[in-house]
């Protein structure tokens, strides 16, 4: 049975590609089981595969119990392919980035367990391990040699070392290649702390995460949907799916007078529904009109009821265009939810759950704190410096979980690493042999061309240091200040061409220095260059309280200097990257070289029933 979550076209060297048909949004894994006591019988081998298999579905298990997988599940089969024998699965994960990372962690539990087992793991992008780690890594090991090189084995990271018998750099490593070295050689494997580190970076908040993900919230829904809920809650998952992906066809399906609907607004009841802070946020930020039996109802009511009660429209409309799709459904859960519905409709309403018996269930009446939604500009700012704000009567909360702060910090001290850089020239960032077009496509045009540039560039003078302060005082960074004998000086012959092209293009110069001035007064208009809000806004609040010394009162100046570099980065980057409205743009670009991505934001004024802090 061919696998949907495969390219249709795809053939059975898949290691050999780097997985070039995986499908976005999913990841593969794959585990070798590596022994030389083992038998070499096929049946015996396929007989503990079964038991390895059913091993790690054991472990994936008992860590996710009560844990909502966005999409699909963790999952194993035994195959058999180029007359290798192992376990493979794969997993979409939809937009819940967090599921690839838990079954990474699973994997990785599963090979402490299991020595003998050696895994791959990878998706659309390819070895993304690496991608993690890609300011630790050696230059021999790009996109164009990692394959079948990373591998997890007893817990830990290991990679197959380049040598002169693979040929070329680019060289593709074959999958029985990658096993005979295993096999042979394990020792030769290389294992860095600080790869595995960087590698394994987003692993360290598991298991304690899985819980911290769930999130129970009060909705209001008709009984009939508690009833289905209590059966099967973790078809919370395709439901909210089905709502946030709807289109005009499951539109017309709830605007429909005519059909009539599995859970009519009617006998509603108020209790509180696990879901995953992914499929809250995904329902909480839609903006939907209230279909016609539910608009009269919502409009009674207001304040928390009113939250209440269009969080349960919204996930009661999910309900309806989850089970009127059920049979193009790929979830096991939603096909669950649809054989309730049908019990449902042939026991009758006598085996609905009652007000008494609701109240008795576990967390009940239980409704979260959303606060992990909103951001406050002020604990921001003071989370990028590392301080803690508040007197010690009145503490102040955290912004956002720890693993918020270590990305925040990671992106602001990754950028400042980036812009000052000693090494970095006048050619901008380096270029790794993978990246260079060797085409010669364009043949002799491309040397006239190559020719012109070299006659412009004699022609062009770059102040490499006056660029570099507009530049760090765009991203709200402190000028660095140079010593005049740290400056290397020019040499004779370029002194003079520099004084020479000085006489010749005055007019130039004068042009360049009025363009920089429009453009620095336009930044000034936009705020850009408007280093002093936080510690304006700071010395205010300082102005309001008690008198203090002349000695803290200079160090709390210079800790808001400090605060201001950071904060004024960090609040630029994402304003510019927000700017680009989900586009391809010079912050997107510049967070990207760093192996940094954020996540899409919704609109500033999305969600009236938004909490203020």
């Amino acid at each position: 049975m061919a696998d949907p979550q495969r390219g249709a076209g795809e053939a059975g060297g898949r290691h050999e590609q780097n997985a070039p048909d995986l499908r976005e949004n999913c990841v593969e894994y794959s585990i070798f089981l590596v022994d030389a006591n083992a038998s070499n019988d096929p049946l015996k081998q396929l007989s503990r595969l079964d038991d390895l298999r059913k091993t790690a579905l054991q472990l994936a298990n008992s860590l996710t119990a009560d844990y909502i997988w966005q999409k699909g599940l963790f999952t194993l089969d035994v195959v058999t392919e180029q007359g290798n024998s192992f376990l493979r699965g794969i997993t979409d994960y939809g937009d819940s980035i967090e599921d690839e990372w838990l079954i990474v962690y699973i994997l990785r539990e599963f090979s402490k367990v299991q020595p003998t087992a050696w895994i791959r793991v990878y998706d659309a992008d390819g070895e993304f391990l690496l991608i993690e780690a890609a300011n630790v890594l050696p230059k021999w090991l790009s996109p164009e040699t990692d394959q079948n090189r990373v591998w997890i084995n007893n817990g830990r990271l290991r990679i197959i070392p380049h040598t002169t018998e693979d040929g070329t750099k680019t060289r593709l490593l074959a999958l029985s290649d990658a096993l005979r070295v295993i096999k042979s050689t394990s020792d030769s494997l290389l294992h860095s702390e600080f790869i595995e580190a960087e590698a394994f970076y987003r692993l360290e908040k598991y298991p304690g995460h899985i819980h911290k993900s769930i999130h129970h919230s009060l909705v209001t829904i008709p009984r009939r949907l508690v009833h289905v809920l209590r059966q099967t809650p973790k078809a919370v998952a395709p439901a909210v799916e089905s709502f946030y992906l709807r289109d005009a066809l499951d539109l017309n399906t709830l605007l429909s007078s005519k059909k009539s609907h599995t859970f009519p607004p009617v006998d509603l009841v108020t209790v509180s529904v696990k879901f995953t802070r992914v499929l809250f946020a995904q329902l909480r930020s839609q903006r939907f009109e209230p279909p016609a039996p539910w608009a009269g109802i919502i409009q009674r009511v207001k304040g928390v009821e009113h939250t209440h009660l269009e969080m349960g429209m919204k996930l009661t409309c999910g309900f309806e265009i989850m089970l009127n799709n059920v049979d193009k459904a790929d979830s096991r859960e939603a096909r669950a939810a649809s054989i309730i519905v049908q019990d449902l409709e042939e026991d009758g309403d006598s085996v609905l759950p009652t007000d008494e018996q609701i109240r008795s269930w576990r967390d009940a009446g239980r409704d979260d704190d959303e606060s992990w939604m909103d951001i406050n500009y002020e604990d921001f700012e003071r989370e990028l410096s590392g301080r803690q704000g508040g007197t010690e009567s009145q503490p102040n909360p955290s912004f956002g979980d720890a693993t918020t702060q270590a990305d925040l910090r990671k992106i602001v001290s990754r950028f400042e690493a980036f812009l000052n850089d000693e090494n970095a020239g006048l050619d901008g960032a380096e270029i790794d042999e993978m990246d260079i077009d060797d085409d010669d496509d364009d043949g002799s045009e491309g040397m006239e061309s190559d020719e012109d540039d070299e006659d412009e560039d004699k022609a062009v003078s770059f102040d490499e240091a006056e660029f570099s302060r507009m530049m760090r005082e765009m991203m709200g960074l402190a000028p660095i200040e140079l010593d005049v004998h740290d400056v290397p000086s020019k040499s004779p012959a370029a002194r003079e061409n520099t004084k020479a092209i000085g006489r010749d293009e005055e007019p130039d110069g004068d042009d360049l220095r009025k363009l920089t001035a429009e453009l620095e007064a336009e930044l000034n208009e936009h705020g850009a260059l408007k280093l002093d809000q936080p510690r304006d806004r700071a010395l205010t609040q300082k102005g309001k309280g008690k008198g203090s010394g002349p000695e803290s009162s200079n160090d709390d100046e210079e800790a808001d200097d400090e605060v201001d570099i950071d904060y004024n980065l960090a609040k630029n980057l994402l304003e510019s990257f927000k700017g680009q409205g989900g586009m391809p743009g010079p912050a997107g670009n510049i967070l990207g070289m760093m192996g940094l991505q954020l996540p899409r934001d919704e609109d500033d004024d999305a969600g009236e029933g938004k909490k203020k802090r």
